[in-house]
């Protein structure tokens, strides 16, 4: 006797959103050294999809291709504030535009101008 799996599915759509978002967190938490966070962040205790010795990364991805991806500002903050919780300095989010796509960082104005002086001294000292 076979045993049948259900997944949900949209229409149209081969693989489940929880099976991409996976994917893209497991190539964000080995790029960055990081670790995936049971169930997306989703518990009381671990925030976040992946945890860095200094960020927390939020992952969105697109599960068709796509020319572009709309961001919301409540990311951002729901981001900021488990990066708090979860005593992380820094937040980030992760987005890319489809399956196998790139990944991108999205990172605040104070961290980016801390990133511009690290790579101006990096420069310097050679």
């Amino acid at each position: 006797m076979a045993i049948q799996i259900l997944t949900r599915e949209k229409e149209g759509q081969k693989t489940p959103t929880r099976t991409r978002s996976k994917a893209q967190e497991t190539d964000i938490a080995k790029a960055t050294g990081g670790k995936r966070t049971a169930n997306s962040g989703a518990t009381d205790w671990s925030k976040g999809d992946v945890l860095t010795e200094q960020f927390l990364l939020e992952a969105k991805t697109k599960m068709e291709h796509s020319k572009s991806i709309s961001i919301k500002k409540e990311w951002f903050e729901k981001n900021k504030q488990e990066a708090v919780f979860m005593g992380k300095p820094h937040s980030a989010l992760v987005f890319n535009f489809g399956p196998g796509e790139e990944n991108h960082y999205i990172i605040d104005e104070y961290l980016f101008l801390e990133l511009l002086e690290y790579l101006k001294d990096k420069t310097n000292d050679k």
